[in-house]
């Protein structure tokens, strides 16, 4: 396992890069101050951009760890920022990580999730030689056990009343890939 940190990443429509100050503004217009993208997260909308401006310069600082991952999504076609996705436990013993994210509403069913979740977790396996990233989704937020599953994640299980969100206790439902299933998975591609 090499740790890496937060490297800028690209794909067909979007960049995943580290956040700058200058994303405030981007991150509360677009999803920070929504609460209906915050319904199922562990942290209230945010009241002001001056609360998205403090957790932006916490995060900013933290870049300087090789263990730190936090991408902002970058749209490519308009330049502004939409989401965010990172790394919200690493266990570097099992070389583990479980990922968490969120997307502005106005991008949602558009495939973007799946696809900047697709680019960390190739990063992930590939550069920094992770064995295992799974993330997990409150029961009653389906939309997000779709976007782990066409990032080809396979659905683990569900863990009664484990988490706590903005909903209160929550179910957890838990998907995962391995290194090795993208191995399998363009075997099968072969043979077809």
């Amino acid at each position: 396992m090499t740790l890496t940190g937060t490297q800028r990443l690209e794909t067909k429509r979007l960049i995943l890069r580290p956040f700058q100050r200058e994303d405030a503004e981007d991150m509360f217009r677009n999803w920070a101050c929504d609460p209906e993208v915050t319904r199922y997260l562990t942290w209230p909308a945010h009241e002001s951009v001056d609360v998205t401006r403090h957790l932006l310069e916490d995060w900013i600082a933290r870049y300087g760890g090789m263990d730190y991952f936090n991408w902002a999504i970058e749209h490519r076609e308009t330049g502004h920022v939409i989401g965010n996705i990172s790394v919200v436990r690493l266990d570097t013993v099992r070389e583990a990580a479980e990922i968490g994210y969120c997307l502005s509403r106005a991008f949602w069913g558009q495939g973007i999730m799946p696809e900047a979740l697709r680019a960390v977790m190739d990063y992930l396996f590939d550069t920094v030689g992770l064995w295992r990233v799974a993330a997990c989704h409150d029961a009653r937020n389906a939309k997000s056990g779709r976007v782990m599953e066409k990032a080809g994640m396979l659905r683990e299980g569900v863990w009664r009343g484990a988490g706590r969100n903005n909903q209160g206790i929550c179910d957890e439902v838990w998907y995962a890939a391995l290194r090795t299933d993208r191995a399998q998975a363009s075997d099968v591609n072969r043979s077809l």
